[in-house]
């Protein structure tokens, strides 16, 4: 009998990579595919090859893109490596993470020193310098003057929230470097520009190092600065938002209000969302991570 074959859809580069066996997590999956007795291939990510993946036998695998059928999944890096996660959907508001209720750790002492070495992996000293000046940090995305379907509001119009709603400190926005933006979304931006507004480009770990607190859609700026200690207003779905004031729930008022008064426990809640809720491929039980979490999506493990 034929073993069923799983394909791995993945862009240039990355599929390079996968194929020589130099990326850690997709040679993982890989193995505990094969373990299953299961055959892996690999495919360009291309509009072709997606249009046929629906229709072709066996399974895929796609790299932050959402599958074509139902016995696809994809995979994303959980914002740093080497933390992992499978889904059914690309988006990260729909993931089970999303959907859980955050556990605190029974014991806090492992999740504190958790906290302070990824500080300073990922931030080195910056975060150890962290201070709170009447300074408010609104990472930008993509499409300022749109509302898409995960948003409260278009990006323009949280930013007029940000002003309306903290009179008393001065306002950073922060463009995307990596985003391309319209003639007519920069104009839009630029009308809004008042004297305590600041309009920058990268500068992501010096201003939240500076920040009172961030003010996003759903910018990984704002779980960023969690291991500053900053605490965050978020306006649109994902997958972080558990210790966040989120707009959705409480209303514009209502989180503006909350997050001047919260104090998350960071440690705690970066543990549990990259240690329980996540898969941690530098880990030694990673294949039995990975195997665990394609049972639990249905596949053959």
């Amino acid at each position: 009998m034929p073993r069923e074959l799983v394909t791995f859809y993945l862009e240039d580069g990355l599929r390079q990579n996968a194929e020589a066996g130099r990326h850690r997590f997709i040679g993982l999956m890989a193995g505990v595919l094969r373990g299953a007795g299961l055959t892996v291939a690999y495919a360009p990510d291309t509009p072709v090859e997606r249009a046929l993946a629906g229709a072709r036998p066996g399974r895929a695998m796609f790299h932050m893109a959402d599958p074509p059928g139902p016995s696809g999944l994809t995979f994303r890096r959980v914002y740093h490596y080497p933390f992992w996660q499978i889904e059914r959907r690309a988006a990260r508001w729909d993931w089970d993470v999303a959907r859980a209720a955050f556990a605190p750790p029974a014991k806090p002492g492992g999740a504190r020193r958790f906290y302070r070495f990824w500080q300073r992996h990922l931030f080195g000293d910056a975060p150890a310098r962290a201070r709170r000046d009447p300074l408010v940090y609104v990472p930008l995305q993509g499409l300022l003057r749109e509302k898409r379907s995960f948003q409260t509001c278009s990006p323009l119009d949280m930013l007029r929230h940000v002003l309306d709603q903290v009179p008393d400190h001065e306002v950073l926005v922060g463009l995307h470097p990596k985003e391309t933006y319209s003639r007519a979304d920069r104009a839009a931006l630029a009308a809004l520009s008042v004297p305590r507004m600041r309009i920058v480009t990268g500068g992501m770990e010096q201003a939240l190092e500076r920040c009172d607190f961030v003010v996003t859609q759903n910018s990984s700026a704002a779980f960023n600065g969690y291991f500053f200690g900053k605490p965050a207003v978020l306006f649109a779905g994902i997958d972080f938002h558990h210790i966040a004031a989120n707009v959705a729930t409480l209303g514009v008022d209502g989180a503006f209000e909350a997050v001047r008064q919260m104090r998350p426990d960071y440690a705690g809640y970066l543990w549990w969302f990259w240690q329980r809720m996540s898969i941690n491929a530098g880990r030694e039980d990673a294949e039995e991570q990975i195997r665990a979490r394609l049972y639990a999506l249905g596949w053959p493990a």
